[in-house]
């Protein structure tokens, strides 16, 4: 039998019930199985591509066909990102269980719809481009509320705690898809999506069944104008990165292409504007008096950064085991995507581990300790994986990802905690939207900063590397100086596929034609791996280096948000909060403790 609830309280919310309550932690389950769910949404991608390319029938590497390799990846993360504000908004104003029920519905039905496409070719890759899109929507709504709810039902005492194991279980999820994808795309690559049927369907019933709204007074009207030119800035600016790692003309990249200058140009302008518009409107979406609380705004950048840090981080280390590492190592290269996976498991283990220990002991000593000691080991595990050699031995490669594990596990929980007890509660849903937009934007941004700093490294000595190996072993100098002037993204794409690099260089007609031993030594496993691991490390060393700054600036920020805070009512507040008086008053207290 449910609690009864008490009475209102000064901010419009009703107080949760006092004494046990077993409610808290059903939030907790249903959260984590919704956060877990759209998070592996996120990676399992990854290692699927070879296997749904090969079953709708066409071929990604083909020209002009990155658009629909980078989209499949890419639609899904961008989405969330434009829309976790808006929903985490929608969620304060007409209920956060409301909406989060909703993303459950939505997650569930579109990931059933993406297994039923029945096209072939380019029609069957926009059909699910679209439908990932649709799919994201789902997820947001889930990203949007979890958070907020989550701090809704537990106490200020154990919201770390709580928040800890949400939030490794998230960025866990993102891991544990790269081996759902490795395991079951082989089998049927529909199952990708039908895995995630029943989880959706029991967590929505569960959810409707058990989740209970916390009401609150007051209203409020949707900001059109901030939610238009926020949406279509950021889409602006990831459409321009994502555009940037592509070839243009016959430069390696597009930075300098019409189209990505003026999607950068356009969404910063928007962007500029809906700052402007966010101080005019009566309810804004994004409450940009929020970083006026220190706690807030510091815990936001360090996200930021240290999803800077990490976001690119996936792919690199994918294509160093896919490309070099377990080729060499004696696995095929259609092998390589689900052991890429596996091998990366301690990483998932360090978060598993640390998340929820750090994020309890933050509940006592605060979040600055755990979470900028974090980002320091984390520096520091970048620092260790840039010393390794390209062909490692796999016992210190473990090693070092589980420490960046345990790391980024002991930064995540505490961090988004002290962010979350920091917010008023009435504007916890738009609170949480904004720290997720930052972290899920910082990814892709990622993405294209570590793309472009490995381009930039393998630029510089690919080409001339590739020649020569190609031409020592019969490729005609026409076909190897062909293949050693195609972008190194291609290369890069090639490695990241589980394809066989040289094949797709050079072609199958003319490995056809030269002598069958030099064919098999084109082919085989050690022959490009060998090749290409100069020119890999000089790229990889360029994107370490860019972790570890990021990292370093994470933690420097994570230790300004002051020391244990807690946002706390005025004593005088009389009436509903439907400003952000409170969250002024609460950026004014004492930070530390």
């Amino acid at each position: 039998m449910r609690e009864p609830i008490s009475n209102h309280r000064p901010d419009g919310f009703l107080a949760q019930p006092a004494g046990p309550d077993r409610y808290k932690w059903i939030v907790l389950s249903n959260t984590t199985l919704g956060v877990t769910m759209a998070t592996i949404d996120i990676s399992i991608m990854l290692i699927a591509l070879p296997d749904i390319f090969r079953g709708i029938h066409i071929d990604p590497l083909a020209p002009g066909n990155s658009f629909y390799l980078l989209w499949l990846i890419l639609s899904f993360m961008v989405v969330t990102s434009v829309l976790v504000v808006s929903l985490g908004r929608l969620g304060d104003m007409y209920g956060r269980v409301r909406m989060y029920n909703l993303g459950f519905v939505v997650y569930t039905l579109f990931s059933l719809v993406l297994t039923v496409t029945w096209f072939s070719g380019t029609a069957a890759a926009i059909y699910l481009v679209v439908m990932r899109v649709f799919q994201g929507v789902g997820a947001a709504l889930l990203l949007a509320n979890s958070t907020a709810i989550l701090t809704d039902a537990f106490p200020e005492d154990q919201r770390g705690m709580a928040i800890g194991i949400n939030q490794v279980a998230a960025i866990s999820g993102s891991f544990l898809g790269l081996v759902l994808g490795g395991v079951l795309a082989p089998i049927q690559w529909r199952l990708i999506f039908l895995v995630s049927v029943p989880f959706g369907l029991f967590g929505t019933v569960w959810a409707y069944l058990k989740l209970r709204e916390v009401p609150r007074r007051g209203t409020a009207t949707v900001d059109w104008p901030g939610n238009i030119t926020f949406a279509l800035g950021l889409i602006g600016i990831m459409i321009g990165i994502t555009y940037g790692i592509q070839p243009y003309g016959h430069s390696t990249m597009g930075w300098m292409s019409p189209l990505v200058l003026g999607c950068l140009a356009g969404g910063v302008a928007l962007l500029t504007a809906f700052a402007v518009i966010e101080t005019k409107v009566a309810d804004p979406m994004f409450r940009l008096p929020l970083f006026k609380i220190r706690a807030f705004t510091a815990g936001s950048l360090s996200s930021l950064l240290a999803a800077m840090g990490r976001g690119g981080l996936m792919f690199m280390l994918i294509i160093w085991l896919q490309g070099i590492w377990l080729p060499r190592h004696g696995y095929s290269f259609s092998q390589t995507p689900l052991w890429a996976g596996i091998y990366m498991l301690p990483l998932t283990a360090g978060f598993l581990l640390a998340g929820p220990v750090s994020g309890f002991l933050s509940d006592k000593f605060g979040s600055r300790p755990f979470a900028t000691g974090g980002m320091v080991v984390a520096a520091g595990s970048f620092l260790l994986l840039e010393m390794l050699p390209i062909n490692f031995s796999y016992w210190a490669f473990g090693l070092i990802l589980l420490l960046n594990g345990l790391a980024m596990g002991a930064f995540a929980a505490p961090n988004r905690a002290g962010v979350m007890n920091s917010l008023p509660p009435q504007h916890r849903g738009v609170g949480s939207g904004m720290n997720s937009t930052f972290q899920n934007s910082a990814q892709v941004l990622s993405i294209g900063v570590f793309f472009t700093l490995m381009i930039l490294g393998l630029s510089a000595t690919l080409p001339g590397t590739l020649y020569h190996g190609l031409v020592a072993h019969g490729v005609p100098v026409r076909v190897a100086a062909a293949a050693a002037h195609l972008p190194p993204v291609s290369t890069l794409f090639a490695a990241f596929l589980g394809y066989s690099p040289v094949q797709h260089l050079v072609g199958q007609s003319v490995l056809a034609r030269l002598p069958a031993h030099q064919a098999a030594t084109l082919t085989g496993r050690s022959f490009f791996p060998t090749l290409i691991s100069g020119p890999f490390a000089s790229g990889l060393g360029e994107a370490f280096d860019f972790a570890i700054a990021a990292c370093l600036a994470a933690a420097a920020m994570s230790w300004l948000r002051g020391g244990k805070y807690h946002y706390q009512e005025p004593a005088a507040a009389a009436e509903p909060a439907a400003s952000l008086a409170d969250g002024e008053h609460g950026a004014s207290l004492a930070q530390g403790q």
